[in-house]
């Protein structure tokens, strides 16, 4: 019975090692107004359709405090994340992060701001190592 247990809780473990859930330090740079540190948090659920894909959220001094509605998804070795934004007068905006990622690990990528359909802002992000908020 334990010896049939066992491959079970190995393969639970080493799927979990594979999670994006958590916090992670984005780091935006050479863009016109966001460059600067953020807090992007995951929960990697599989609810979007994709493996890992989720709910997100996203703290920081330059976005107002939180920005708690946003979805992300990984697709093939990208991940992107799509953070809902207030835009003014009745316009539409949101923060988009995407980075090459594998087995739990996002590298580095682009950032776009995009205010009412058209790219306002854009930038590199570097993504910091899981737990890094």
């Amino acid at each position: 019975m334990i010896a049939a247990t066992l491959p079970m809780v190995a393969s639970a473990s080493a799927a979990m090692a594979g999670s994006y859930s958590g916090t992670w330090k984005l780091i935006v740079t050479h863009a016109q107004h966001a460059n600067g540190g953020y807090c992007l948090t995951l929960a990697d659920n599989g609810s979007l359709g994709w493996r890992h894909s989720g709910q997100a959220a996203l703290a920081g001094a330059r976005v107002g405090g939180t920005l708690p509605y946003g979805t992300f998804q990984l697709i093939g070795h990208t991940i992107i994340v799509t953070i809902e934004q207030p835009g003014g007068t009745g316009q539409n905006a949101g923060l988009v992060f995407t980075g090459a990622a594998a087995n739990g690990s996002v590298g580095s990528g682009l950032y776009d701001q995009v205010y009412g359909g058209e790219a306002a802002d854009t930038g590199a992000v570097k993504f910091g190592p899981k737990g890094g908020c």
